[in-house]
């Protein structure tokens, strides 16, 4: 079949909408039509050269839609279901599957490739094989995935909403939640308040921390911090410093959790002097970047620093889990989105992220929302 999609052919270009050829599913895999895809950070890291990819590549990792059609021997989800993908494929029977860390899952090996599991491809133009980001392709009306990738959810969430928990909301919530361990009463800052920290901010607060301090430089995000949870915001880290030690009588924060978009080691610096003794610096942000800081600090004050993947979240439980706390009032979702767009505008909305407008774009596509 014909679909029409958004593919990077080099880094530093824009996405090109253009007509692939899409395979059917083989064994172990669906057709998805997609309905609404997030336009997460991500993806621009791979447009920007940030991250390195196999190119040409259909982008979009954050999406949800309906199954039109499945493979043989597919158990996980059935044709008609809804459902939301998870960026990270869950095989359930790896190491780190079967230990509680799907997040970790080893089927996640092909996500800057493209291919599916058997190490071929779905999507096609011409002679030549595209993959999908995330083995997903979320920019694209129609893409086959692993039925690993897929987590079914009920019918009156819409698919808009269901898209952002498949990495932005998820991420940013599991990383105060469940990589950092906010607890109640503790204070926890924020770095960085795009489609990720948002959800940092309100995964904190919903995890009970007392201060909630939010930093970044653009007021329209700072705004939308204190609505989803911050107790603080400053556009400036020494302001933040000092607004800590007046917080905590000098014992400083119990979390920083780093989710700016594109991560670097002053970013690191700042925040290892932010947190106190026996605290946790948890990197979530993506970049290529080194960091030195003084090795006394984390022996004498007991301080750690930790990477968080998909927030440390297990995506078969967490999603469902996160669509019932926003069906019951306790998650914002509706919030989230800035603006909407079509798929021939794909590149107008990465560049109002660019300029700080968005918390999440969405792409509906054209076939429906």
């Amino acid at each position: 079949m014909k679909t029409q999609a958004a593919v990077l052919r080099k880094p530093g270009e824009w996405w090109e909408i253009t007509e692939l050829d899409l395979d059917p599913p083989k064994t172990g895999e669906v057709l998805v039509r997609f309905m609404a895809a997030g336009l997460c950070h991500s993806d621009d890291h791979i447009r920007s050269g940030d991250a390195p990819a196999r190119l040409p590549m259909v982008g979009g990792h954050e999406g949800a839609g309906v199954v039109e059609a499945v493979g043989p021997g597919v158990t996980r989800t059935k044709e008609g279901d809804h459902i939301v993908c998870s960026f990270i494929p869950v095989c359930g029977t790896c190491r780190y599957c079967s230990t509680g860390r799907q997040n970790l899952c080893d089927a996640g090996k092909n996500a800057a490739v493209g291919c599916l599991t058997d190490g071929t491809y779905r999507f096609h133009e011409g002679d030549q094989d595209i993959g999908g980001l995330c083995v997903l392709g979320t920019f694209s009306q129609y893409a086959v995935l692993s039925e690993w990738s897929c987590v079914p959810f009920e019918p009156d969430i819409p698919f808009e909403l269901a898209a952002l928990v498949g990495c932005g909301v998820t991420t940013g919530w599991g990383s105060a939640v469940y990589a950092a361990g906010v607890q109640p009463g503790e204070t926890v800052v924020v770095f960085g308040i795009g489609g990720v920290g948002i959800n940092a901010v309100q995964g904190a607060r919903y995890a009970g921390a007392k201060n909630v301090v939010a930093i970044d430089p653009v007021e329209f995000k700072l705004e939308m911090a204190q609505a989803f949870g911050a107790t603080h915001v400053t556009t400036d880290p020494a302001e933040a410093q000092e607004l800590l030690v007046e917080l905590t009588r000098g014992q400083l924060a119990d979390h920083a959790i780093l989710t700016v978009g594109v991560m670097n080691a002053e970013v690191v610096r700042q925040a290892a002097g932010m947190v106190g003794k026996d605290s946790q610096v948890t990197v979530t942000g993506v970049g290529n970047y080194e960091f030195q800081l003084p090795g006394g600090m984390f022996t004498g004050w007991q301080k750690r620093i930790k990477g968080a993947l998909f927030g440390a979240a297990n995506p078969l439980y967490d999603i469902p889990r996160l669509l019932g706390l926003y069906r019951t009032g306790d998650l914002k979702l509706e919030e989230l989105i800035t603006q909407r767009y079509r798929l021939d505008q794909v590149n107008e909305g990465y560049r109002d992220m660019l300029d700080g407008k968005n918390i999440r774009g969405v792409m509906i596509h054209e076939h429906g929302r």
